[in-house]
C-alpha cells in the first residue's frame, strides 16, 4: 500500500499532472498494451488472488466473482482493443458553406488527471472498469475504492502497483477521510460510483474546480410484469437479477409490480426458483454470499423490522444471522408507502411486490419518483411495452430481462438526474474521460474574410443572401 498521508495526496496529484501530457501522447498501441496487461493479471496472475479476496470479504462464490467482476472488465478491455485505433482517429465533420475554403474535425483528447472513486459491492468491476476507460482515453489516474472490502482493495493494489508506475496510476487504500481530502484536489475528471446522496458531496467538491463528473448512483429500479407475461420465466430471472451478490447491486430489482390476479402465482413460481437457486436453506448454500458488514446487516434488519411493525405481509424469508451478517431471501406484501423498504434504495436480498388492476396506476406512481438507474418490463404485448417505455423515463431499461443491459458496451450504461450523470462501457467511457476538442483549419481565402470592416452595402447584401439562402 502506498503510503500518501496528510499532504502527500497533492504531491502525488502534481506529479501525476506533471505527467498528463505525455500520458496523452502515447499510441493507441501503447495504451492497448497497457490495456493487455491488467487483462493478464485480471485472468491469470491474480485471478485466483482476488477470488479469494472477495470470498474474505462477503462471502462472494467463486463463479459469481468471474462472471460479475472479473469478465465484464475483460469483456470491456477487449472491446476496447478492438475500437481505440478508430476513437483516437481524426474525426472529420462536415463543413458548412459558408466556411468554404477550410476543414473541420474532432479531435478526442485526454481530461488530465482524473479520479476514480468506486464503492463496495463490485470493487473489481466498479475500480477497473472505469480504469480501462481512463487509460484508452489517455489520462493519468488515482484510484480510490472503498475500504468496505479491504481484501479486494489489497489486492487491486498489488495489481495497480505492479503494472503502473505511480505518475500514471496509482491506488489508495483508507477510510472516507481519504476521499474527503481527495476530493479537495483540483482533478481534470472525477468518476464516482455510488449512492445519490454521496454524489451530492462529489459533485458539490468538484465544482470547487468545475471539474467534470461521472456520476454512477442508484435508486429503486421497479419491475413491471404483465399478464400477458410467462410469469414463470420472468420469476426465474428476477430472482436471478435481485439475489446476485446478495440483492447489493445497484441495478437490482428494488420493488416488482404484478397484477392484482397473477399474485398466488408469482410466490408459488418465486419459493420454486429460490429452492433450486439456493436450496431449502439458502445460510447453507456455496451459491449465496453475504451482507458486506455489521452495519448494512443492521440497516437491512431495520427496514424489515419496520415493514413488520406496519403490518406487512412477509410471504417469503424475513429470518437473519447476526454473526454471519445472513438475510435470506424474502418478499414482502402490503407495504404503507412511508415503510423504510418503499422510500430508500434496498440494497439487499428484500423484495417489495406491489399489486395493481391497471398499467395506469404503475406508470402514475413511477412518474411520482426519482428517474431510476433501470426500469425491467416483462410483456409480449408490444403496444404496451411501447407505452411504458414512452410513458416513464430511466437510466436504462431491459425487456424480459433483468441486469443484462450493463453487459453490452454498445450501450451507454448510466443513469438520469438522481439516478446519475454521464455514462460509461465502450466509446461512451470512453468519451467521459476525454475532450472532443473541436478543430477547423482554413486553406484557402473563405467567404468570412471579404466581410470584415469596413461595412458597405455590398457586404451587407452579401449577408442577406447567406442569411436567405445557406
Amino acid at each position: 500500500m502506498i503510503d500518501y498521508s496528510d499532504n502527500r495526496y497533492s504531491k502525488l496529484f502534481d506529479k501525476q499532472k506533471s505527467q498528463q501530457l505525455a500520458m496523452g501522447r502515447t499510441t493507441y498501441k501503447e495504451r492497448i498494451k497497457k490495456l493487455k496487461a491488467l487483462q493478464t493479471a485480471l485472468e491469470d496472475t491474480y485471478k485466483q488472488a482476488l477470488r479469494d479476496a472477495l470470498y474474505k470479504d462477503f462471502k462472494k462464490p467463486q463463479l459469481e466473482v468471474d462472471l460479475s467482476e472479473i469478465y465484464p472488465v475483460v469483456d470491456e478491455i477487449k472491446f476496447v482493443n478492438k475500437q481505440l485505433k478508430s476513437w483516437l482517429s481524426k474525426q472529420k465533420v462536415d463543413t458548412p458553406i459558408t466556411l468554404l475554403g477550410s476543414s473541420s474535425w474532432i479531435k478526442n483528447e485526454s481530461k488530465g488527471v482524473c479520479l476514480i472513486i468506486s464503492p463496495w459491492n463490485y470493487p473489481i468491476n466498479l475500480t477497473f472498469g472505469p480504469l480501462v476507460s481512463a487509460i484508452a482515453a489517455g489520462n493519468t489516474v488515482i484510484l480510490k475504492p472503498s475500504e468496505m472490502t479491504p481484501h479486494t482493495s489489497k489486492v487491486m493494489c498489488d495489481i495497480v502497483n505492479d503494472l503502473f508506475e505511480e505518475h500514471e496510476v496509482a491506488l489508495i487504500e483508507g477510510e472516507v477521510e481519504v476521499s474527503t481530502e481527495l476530493l479537495k484536489l483540483p482533478f481534470n475528471h472525477i468518476f464516482f460510483t455510488g449512492s445519490p446522496q454521496v454524489g451530492k458531496i462529489v459533485m458539490k467538491a468538484a465544482s470547487e474546480h468545475l471539474t467534470s463528473v461521472t456520476l454512477e448512483l442508484g435508486g429503486k429500479s421497479p419491475v413491471i410484469i404483465d399478464d400477458s407475461s410467462n410469469l414463470d420465466k420472468a420469476v426465474k430471472k428476477i430472482v436471478f437479477g435481485k439475489f446476485l451478490n446478495v440483492g447489493q447491486t445497484c441495478i437490482a430489482p428494488d420493488y416488482v409490480f404484478i397484477n392484482e390476479s397473477l399474485k398466488s402465482a408469482f410466490i408459488e413460481s418465486f419459493k420454486k426458483h429460490l429452492k433450486i437457486f439456493f436450496t431449502e436453506n439458502p445460510s447453507h448454500s456455496d451459491s449465496y454470499g453475504r451482507i458486506v458488514n455489521q452495519k448494512h446487516f443492521e440497516r437491512l434488519k431495520g427496514y424489515l423490522e419496520d415493514a413488520i411493525s406496519r403490518n406487512a405481509t412477509i410471504a417469503i424469508g424475513g429470518a437473519s444471522e447476526e454473526k454471519e451478517n445472513y438475510i435470506e431471501p424474502t418478499v414482502v406484501f402490503d407495504l404503507p408507502e412511508d415503510s423504510e423498504l418503499m422510500q430508500y434504495e434496498i440494497f439487499g436480498p428484500i423484495l417489495p411486490v406491489k399489486t395493481y388492476t391497471s398499467m395506469s396506476e404503475v406508470l402514475e406512481y413511477i412518474n411520482s419518483k426519482e428517474k431510476p438507474l433501470a426500469l425491467y418490463i416483462f410483456s409480449k404485448n408490444k403496444k404496451r411495452i411501447n407505452d411504458i417505455i414512452n410513458n416513464t423515463r430511466a437510466g436504462g431499461t431491459c425487456i424480459n430481462h433483468n441486469l443484462l443491459q450493463f453487459q453490452n458496451h454498445n450501450l451507454p450504461f448510466g443513469g438520469s438526474n438522481n439516478s446519475g450523470i454521464g455514462k460509461s462501457h465502450g466509446y461512451f467511457g470512453f468519451l467521459e474521460f476525454t475532450n472532443q476538442r473541436s478543430v477547423l483549419k482554413q486553406h484557402t481565402l473563405g467567404a468570412i474574410d471579404l466581410l470584415t470592416p469596413p461595412y458597405t452595402d455590398f457586404k451587407q447584401k452579401l449577408v442577406d443572401v447567406t442569411m436567405k439562402w445557406f
